[in-house]
């Protein structure tokens, strides 16, 4: 991965859909300020009307601007909650961290072509690729303002208003210092942010895309 390709991890995963939840987002200013819940509404805007017409395959148009927007605000839900239960006790950098494997896995194309895609693979079965989607974590109630934290910083990095920088350097897995998954030793790890080790590629030195 090059310099240039690496340092804007949004870059290249979905331009569209972040403009437009930038739109969606902007019209729930009041829901961003106060419990952070956002619902589906109508949105009539002719930037609206022409990101409808571009929207990747992913994304269902054929509702309209309401369906856009569930589908945007579900893209939301699921990044919060893949930085929410990863990685809540992190802080903000470590959090990112982890908005950066699912934009990375995103940009592969072998984990899916959207957050909720990426984020739910294999979910409710062994294997899963975030371990909170098959262990039972979302069937208990959520630390508040933990959870809202996690929303805003998802909204913050899907509007660009805080950019990735690819901390990661390019990492498509990670695990806890605490745990030695035997994928491990078949990876290259890029770096350790907080209590989270980072891996892409393989341990022989050729990037792949699993």
């Amino acid at each position: 991965m090059s310099k240039k390709k690496s340092s804007d991890v949004l870059s290249r995963s979905d331009a569209v859909l972040i403009a437009a939840l930038a739109i969606i987002l902007a019209t729930a200013s009041a829901a961003i300020g106060s419990a952070m819940t956002y619902r589906p509404h109508t949105v009539n805007s002719p930037a609206v009307a022409v990101l409808v017409a571009q929207q990747p395959a992913h994304v269902n148009t054929a509702a309209g601007p309401d369906s856009i927007s569930a589908d945007l605000l579900a893209e939301h839900r699921c990044l919060s909650e893949v930085l929410y239960y990863e990685a809540r006790g992190e802080g903000r950098q470590g959090q990112q961290a982890i908005a950066e494997v699912v934009f990375h896995r995103m940009n592969t194309g072998n984990y899916g072509h959207s957050i909720c895609a990426v984020v739910y693979e294999g979910a409710g079965h062994p294997g899963c690729q975030f371990t909170f989607t098959c262990n039972g974590e979302l069937t208990k109630a959520k630390e508040g303002s933990a959870w809202r934290e996690s929303e805003a910083l998802a909204a913050e990095i899907l509007t660009g208003e805080v950019p990735l920088h690819n901390a990661t350097a390019g990492a498509t897995n990670f695990h806890a210092v605490t745990v030695t998954p035997e994928w491990a030793d078949t990876m290259k790890q890029t770096t350790q942010i907080g209590n989270h080790l980072f891996y892409r590629g393989s341990a022989l030195g050729h990037d792949s895309d699993s």
